[in-house]
């Protein structure tokens, strides 16, 4: 049965899939990689969800506060076994709905030209891509993508 867990950074089994997520993403990113790392710190996130299988961990994805009606999905990360069931999508609906339930209106996010199977997902979810924000302004690799929620 797969279950949903409400989080925050702490979380041991959290940690662990963004160990692999970050594997993932050195070898995606190549020589990139520092540049992204800097951002994708995990300390101090509030809002993590973490979906198992029974017991096993197989999902996560987090949001942090981005401004006062914004959020940003942060270290989403399926485990490749377990892809192409839609788990991704599902756990970024419950990060959706943790958002409002938290009275944010809009999700934003950052993701890699080089993960095209992301940006299909949150193409699938309502995501539109977006100008580059932030940090990510400049970034010809980045792909910025919006959805409001409220």
């Amino acid at each position: 049965m797969t279950t949903f867990q409400r989080t925050n950074s702490d979380n041991p089994d959290f940690k662990a899939l963004v160990v692999l997520l970050d594997r993932d993403l050195a070898i995606r990113d190549g020589e990139d990689h520092s540049f992204y790392d800097q951002f994708n710190k995990i300390v101090n996130i509030r809002h993590v969800i973490v979906c198992y299988d029974g017991s096993t961990p197989i999902a996560c994805g987090a949001f942090k506060k981005y401004d006062e009606h914004t959020v940003e999905i942060k270290r989403m990360f399926v485990l490749p076994q377990f892809r192409g069931h839609g788990l991704g999508g599902k756990v970024l609906q419950e990060l959706e709905l943790w958002a409002m339930e938290e009275s944010y209106a809009t999700c934003i996010l950052e993701t890699g030209k080089k993960q095209p199977e992301a940006i299909a997902l949150y193409k699938r979810s309502g995501y539109s891509i977006t100008k580059n924000y932030g940090q990510y302004e400049h970034v010809e690799n980045s792909v910025c993508m919006k959805k409001q929620i409220v």
